[in-house]
């Protein structure tokens, strides 16, 4: 028998699964704290927990463990990459309170917008403040939803039955996709112009940090609400701040640094406030139980690994071309711009790394969609782009091109100004070190994908160079390496030029129009 310990209040289905299959005795304490637990069930083979954090020492503490499963979608209360070193499967079941959250963000505008929390204050101290309670109805309004996964999309189904307008933005979802969902999509700018309420159901981290800022703010509609029950962080709270009473405009959050009591810095800016319920429903706890289960079983029964976040590299792979195939993918996307919706994915993978294209295939698509983990595995790579309406192919590699260990990828994107427009790179390991030999019509580049690099693409004519290198040094900018390869076919020169820091957007601009650039990017890898 296989002993798993549940050190947390989870619905008994979970137990009851485990139980009824026959393998499993299975310890459910909710009242102990999970080292204490640990300590007295030394012989766990597996693991379930919620927000529970699931350290080295824990896991350290118990020799036999083989398995953690996180009743929900975030895992990083576990630290799953010490777990993959001590030979530890760490599982999530993402998707399972998706609609708690939904619901969630409905009752919150609803709530704020007819005054619940106040009036019900009001009216049970005795008071009738009718006339001071004047709300607003939901119905006719525009509802724009920022990130269409399942909780964004969730929340579109459930607004439209108040016969709102919906509006929708997502980086990596064809147009054509979000139609299909009833959604219209719009840019990040239109979002935030046109919208009455606007929802944030994007990933935490640094590349959305402080994302709802100055800019998106200042172009919201006077009286227009902000919910956040996505993650902390997403908002610049000090942006808000400073326009909030002018604009009249709402915020709604249930996000904060950490889940615990204490003074919150929101405070003096949030209309509503909420402990993070989002997930805390009896119905959310009750499926997010009864998969974590049901992936321990099918994960020891049927070796289905589609929910293990921390795989381990396969032998015959080396980790350098993992990281080869995510930081091309990470090149292409950025030049490819991060806002455009993905149509199509295409890649390929050359000698001897042709057996491994599924597991690189994953490594690719994290590289695209930085919030996509490196650590599933390609059934979950699918079956998100299939979610996401976005085709994946991959092309059977011909080994007479001698490439060798090469990987390329074409990612086709819809381009505002240009309809669907292809990119395309090929990258390879010399001499251990990464190096992008093609971009798109120009061959044998060789240069390293890594830090801040300048990429110009302009009508071939003498001068160009120098008139970049004068703009980078008036900025304070040094030139760490530089490639300038010429096509005789189309007339055009690619600058590639590494660059000692990251230039802003203004000196970029500058420098297109200074040299009358089709295209002028500066990619950070």
């Amino acid at each position: 028998m296989k002993k798993i310990l549940i050190p947390t209040k989870l619905n008994p289905v979970a137990s009851e699964i485990l139980t009824a299959d026959g393998g499993y005795q299975v310890v459910q304490d909710a009242s102990a704290p999970i080292a204490e637990q640990v300590a007295a069930n030394p012989d766990a083979y597996g693991l379930i927990v919620r927000s529970e954090k699931v350290t080295a020492d824990i896991i350290d503490a118990l020799p036999g463990l083989k398995v953690i499963v996180r009743a929900g979608a975030g895992f990083d209360s576990i630290d799953f990459k010490y777990a993959r070193k001590k030979g530890v499967d760490v599982m999530n079941t993402p998707g399972a309170n998706a609609n708690g959250v939904a619901e969630e963000v409905v009752a919150m505008m609803l709530a704020d917008a007819r005054h619940i929390v106040k009036a019900d204050v009001s009216t049970r101290a005795g008071d009738w403040e009718k006339k001071n309670f004047m709300g607003r109805e939901l119905t006719g309004k525009t509802v724009g939803i920022v990130g269409l996964g399942n909780i964004g999309r969730l929340v579109a189904r459930r607004v439209k039955g108040f016969d709102c307008k919906v509006i929708g933005f997502d980086p990596i979802v064809n147009s054509e996709k979000v139609r299909e969902w009833g959604i219209e999509p719009v840019t990040m700018d239109e979002i935030f112009a046109e919208s009455d309420y606007v929802t944030l159901h994007i990933p935490g981290g640094e590349s959305t940090k402080g994302l709802i800022g100055e800019k998106y703010i200042g172009m919201m509609k006077e009286g227009a609400t902000i919910v956040n029950c996505a993650r902390f962080g997403i908002v610049d709270e000090d942006a808000l701040r400073a326009v909030k009473e002018e604009k009249k405009l709402r915020y709604l959050n249930d996000v904060y640094p950490k889940d615990a009591a204490g003074p919150k810095s929101m405070t003096d800016i949030a209309d509503l406030m909420l402990p993070h319920l989002g997930a805390s429903t009896f119905e959310a706890n009750f499926t997010a139980a009864k998969r974590a289960a049901q992936e321990l079983i099918d994960l020891d029964e049927k070796g289905d690994m589609s929910c293990v976040v921390n795989r381990d590299i396969p032998e015959g792979l080396e980790r350098a071309y993992c990281e080869l195939a995510y930081n091309i993918a990470r090149l292409v996307r950025q030049l490819s711009g991060e806002n455009s919706p993905i149509k199509l994915l295409e890649t390929s993978f050359y000698g001897d790394l042709s057996p491994f294209s599924n597991w690189l295939t994953v490594s690719v698509l994290s590289g695209i969609w930085v919030d996509f983990d490196r650590y599933n595995d390609y059934k979950a790579a699918v079956n998100f782009m299939k979610d996401m309406g976005i085709e994946m192919f991959n092309r059977e590699a011909d080994g007479d091109k001698g490439y060798g260990n090469a990987i390329t990828i074409d990612l086709t994107v819809e381009n505002p100004e240009q309809g669907l427009k292809q990119y395309s790179l090929r990258g390879t390991l010399t001499e251990g070190v990464q190096a992008v030999s093609r971009i798109n019509e120009f061959d044998r580049l060789y240069f390293e994908p890594v830090g801040a690099t300048l990429f110009c693409l302009y009508n071939d004519r003498p001068g160009v160079i120098a008139s970049i290198s004068r703009k980078l040094a008036d900025a304070g900018i040094n030139i760490e390496d530089m490639r300038n390869p010429h096509n005789m076919k189309s007339k055009r020169s690619l600058a590639i030029i590494r660059l000692s820091d990251p230039i802003s957007d203004e000196l970029l601009a500058d420098i297109k129009a200074e040299i009358d650039a089709h295209s002028a990017t500066c990619t950070v890898v």
